[in-house]
């Protein structure tokens, strides 16, 4: 197991990185016939980035030295990746991929496929009951829990032709569940709530209190609560929810969209078909990140430009700016893809890194971004990587040709323009009309945002994530860093219980110092 900055191939891009090409200088037609990966109906352009042939071809041995595609190929087929050596850790498969390996030639874990097709089966013939009864749905769940459905859910909804109102409950926060709570006739209403282990404290809280207003409306909370959860925690228990959905230890919960965390509240919300759909995109795409051709590999070659931009040109930033209103929520999946898998500081063999891993992500929809912060990617004294996704039908095909061109020409037009625009800069002697140019990006398109290619933007950005880890040799399938704060709140809600009076901050020090 060899450390990230050990490779020969990161020696070499080190003192490349030093010296990167002049975007103003080399952009040309045939740079961007040159830098272009195609696959399943999905565009890459990444002419925009500062390589030339040799970096990309270096880029391509480090994929090669790091093993990234035997990895992630040990992945797939189910063996235990989720460790670190010499401390303390999980040991335990990752199997995310096993949720959709229904297509094709599958590599995946049998006992595992079988377990989540098995999960679909009992989901067809709940909603063959049950899915005429309520006009509501709540979701309930946090981070992993609710981030990938609620993307996917608003990604699509123009597909579906079920009149359902869907409603996302994550945040603690009493308002947001009692907004929710006043709009909805809770005897049409059916609540999802979501939790792996079964005691999150924000999912808990909220289902609690709802299943208390579902009594004071004289309703059987076992009547309008569905439980997501693994086998034998404790909202595994039919005698107090309508139907009980698994998901399992080797699922992690950034990581389970397509599990029934994402499967229970699409199909009831969209229609089962759909979710299908989704399955079978994001099946394609884990195919994809197996591909030996590493020119056709999409994720694997996002991964390598990723880690070019953050290790060597020291961009710490990257931005998901998506030219499509439905991709809206998507960033925030992203960001917790990325953030949460790889804000990690020690490598797989438990030692402290000594190079950068993971990237601040953050982004807003086109164009209204460009109208917001984008002054700062063109002007701003630091310069951010930026992720462009755009599709060259609009998704409810409609539209008006308005002076010539239709709103989703004009769309893809504005998406073009500023990848140019950040790289070519702009000369003027007016310092205030300068544009430095030099400022990197890529293109990820398709013809049209649809169920089979959402899924198949999920499973990108996650296979993208998880060679990212791969090659940096980090653990990206563990969350400490989401516990510390978790076990000090509860020694806080201590003081609340107590009604004890107290400051703050005296609250604070006193837990600090025990």
């Amino acid at each position: 197991m060899v450390s990230f900055d050990k490779y020969k191939s990161v020696h070499l891009l080190s003192k490349l990185s030093k010296n990167p090409i002049d975007l103003k200088k080399a952009l040309t037609t045939s740079r961007v016939k040159q830098f272009k990966a195609k696959n399943i109906g999905f565009n890459f352009l990444f002419a925009c980035e500062r390589i030339d042939e040799n970096i990309f071809n270096i880029l391509l041995d480090l994929a090669k030295e790091s093993k990234a595609l035997d990895k992630i190929y040990d992945m797939q087929s189910g063996k235990k990746i989720n460790f670190i050596e010499n401390v303390e850790s999980e040991n335990t498969q990752i199997l995310h991929t096993a949720t959709r390996d229904f297509f094709g030639d599958s590599i995946g874990d049998k006992k595992a496929r079988d377990k989540a097709f098995l999960e679909i089966e009992k989901l067809k013939e709940f909603l063959d009951k049950k899915n005429g009864f309520f006009e509501n749905i709540i979701h309930i769940g946090i981070g992993g829990s609710i981030l990938g459905v609620r993307s996917m859910y608003y990604a699509l909804k123009g597909f579906s032709k079920k009149k359902k109102k869907v409603y996302f409950i994550s945040n603690i926060d009493p308002d947001d569940l009692s907004r929710v709570l006043e709009e909805v006739d809770l005897s049409k209403t059916v609540v999802i709530s979501v939790s792996k282990s079964g005691t999150t404290l924000e999912t808990l809280t909220n289902e609690i209190f709802i299943r208390e207003e579902l009594k004071k409306n004289n309703l059987n909370p076992k009547n309008h609560i569905i439980s997501v959860t693994s086998k034998n925690s404790k909202m595994d228990d039919k005698n107090r929810y309508l139907e009980v959905f698994y998901i399992w230890d080797y699922i992690s919960g950034r990581f389970s969209s397509t599990s029934m965390v994402g499967g229970v509240t699409i199909s009831l919300s969209l229609g089962f078909d759909i979710y299908f759909e989704v399955l079978k995109g994001a099946n394609a795409m884990d195919r994809v990140a197996r591909e030996k051709n590493m020119l056709n590999n999409l994720p694997l070659i996002s991964a390598l430009l990723s880690i070019w931009n953050r290790n060597f040109l020291k961009y710490q930033t990257n931005i998901i700016s998506a030219y499509s209103k439905a991709l809206w929520y998507l960033c925030f999946l992203v960001q917790q893809l990325e953030m949460e898998s790889n804000g990690k500081s020690i490598d797989k063999k438990g030692k402290k890194v000594n190079f950068e891993t993971g990237s601040i992500i953050w982004g807003d929809i086109g164009t209204d971004a460009q109208h917001s912060f984008f002054q700062f990617l063109h002007q701003g004294t630091d310069i951010a990587h930026i992720e462009f996704i755009g599709f060259l039908k609009s998704q409810y095909e409609k539209d008006l040709k308005i002076e010539e061109t239709t709103s989703q020409e004009k769309l893809i037009s504005n998406l073009i323009a500023q990848s140019i625009a950040l790289a070519m800069g702009k000369k003027s002697d007016n310092l205030n009309k300068k544009f430095e140019g030099n400022r990197p990006s890529s293109i990820l398109s398709c013809d049209r945002l649809t169920p089979f290619s959402f899924g198949a933007l999920l499973s990108y950005y996650e296979n993208k994530v998880t060679f990212e880890g791969f090659i940096w040799n980090i653990n990206s399938f563990d969350q400490e860093g989401v516990q510390l704060g978790k076990v000090l709140s509860k020694k806080m809600l201590a003081f609340f219980a107590k009604k004890e009076k107290f400051e703050l901050g005296e609250a604070f020090l006193k837990e600090m110092k025990d």
